[in-house]
């Protein structure tokens, strides 16, 4: 007799960035299309989730006479939070340095923008 509980689950790993190297691997090793045209995609699905945004934004203002008032300023959050998540798993697939490139950038962002250095 074998036993057929499943293992339990990987833990997630904690941190920001350990945890889109984890996405990251976790997407690249299920990704039915590489090369060039497996990257463009991922970089398409930005848009996917910024639109999914978009909706979320209508439906929690009611602007779609059709549906009304469809979702809450919580799923707006939660799909922000998407929008993030996607852009920074699309980093790390385009350079394994994503928290390098970011931290960079930010940086000037911050130095642009407010005359400091982000923290």
């Amino acid at each position: 007799m074998t036993d057929s509980t499943p293992p339990p689950p990987a833990p997630v790993p904690t941190g920001l960035w350990a945890t889109v190297d984890a996405l990251w691997a976790w997407l690249d090793a299920d990704q039915p299309i590489d090369g060039r045209e497996g990257l463009l995609l991922r970089m398409l699905k930005l848009s996917e989730e910024v639109g999914e945004a978009a909706q979320a934004v209508i439906g929690a203002t009611g602007q779609n006479p059709r549906k009304g008032t469809s979702h809450t300023w919580e799923d707006v959050e939660a799909a922000l939070c998407d929008v993030v998540i996607t852009a920074l798993v699309a980093l790390r697939t385009l350079t394994p340095d994503a928290r390098g490139v970011f931290g960079r950038h930010l940086a000037r962002v911050a130095e642009r923008s407010l005359g400091t250095t982000a923290p």
